[in-house]
């Protein structure tokens, strides 16, 4: 268990760092990452000095500024790219605030365009994006269990276990499930 914590500790530092870097590659100050996301200062602050860990919905709003999928910046903290990746080793990501769980099944890598992730929701949870990280990005998930609704640019999805919702990720998005079954879904992204 201490081996986790320091792990976890790890990629949470080398996720602070990471995000300084974006920052600074814009040559952006920290009001003006503010103004930009509407993420407030204090925040950006905070979470560059690895004093929070960040939300679901701070990462996407901070990857929708930078261009990039939520999963790309992630898979900038982790370990070089391996080709065989066993269930044990695939990194694991959660958001208690949302009941948010992203296990990177196949993460994304430089010589790679595509990635799939394995994703859970809590009963009663609701995530919003603002904005696509890279318009068209395409999406194709499949959900497994539960119950989940997505909403793609205004139009809202309700999918049972089985269904396949196969999209391009132009404007905002959100995900809910209702108060009696979360959801459990792959997401896969190219």
């Amino acid at each position: 268990m201490e081996n986790m914590m320091t792990q976890a500790d790890s990629t949470e530092l080398r996720l602070a760092q990471r995000l300084r870097q974006l920052r600074m590659e814009q040559g952006w100050s920290l009001d003006q990452l503010a103004t930009q996301s509407q993420v407030s200062r204090a925040t950006l602050s905070r979470l560059e000095n690895a004093e929070v860990s960040p939300t679901t919905s701070v990462l996407g709003r901070l990857c929708a500024v930078y261009g990039m999928p939520m999963s790309r910046l992630l898979r900038m903290v982790e370990d070089e790219f391996a080709p065989l990746l066993r269930r044990a080793e695939q990194p694991v990501w959660s958001d208690p605030q949302t009941g948010f769980r992203r296990r990177s099944v196949s993460p994304p890598s430089q010589a790679l365009a595509g990635e799939a992730l394995e994703c859970e929701l809590d009963a009663g949870a609701h995530i919003a994006y603002a904005a696509s990280p890279r318009p068209g990005l395409e999406h194709h998930l499949l959900l497994q269990e539960g119950k989940l609704t997505v909403a793609v640019d205004g139009q809202a999805h309700a999918l049972l276990a089985g269904d396949c919702l196969r999209y391009q990720l132009s404007g905002p998005s959100a995900f809910d499930t209702p108060p009696d079954s979360g959801a459990r879904y792959f997401l896969f992204i190219v």
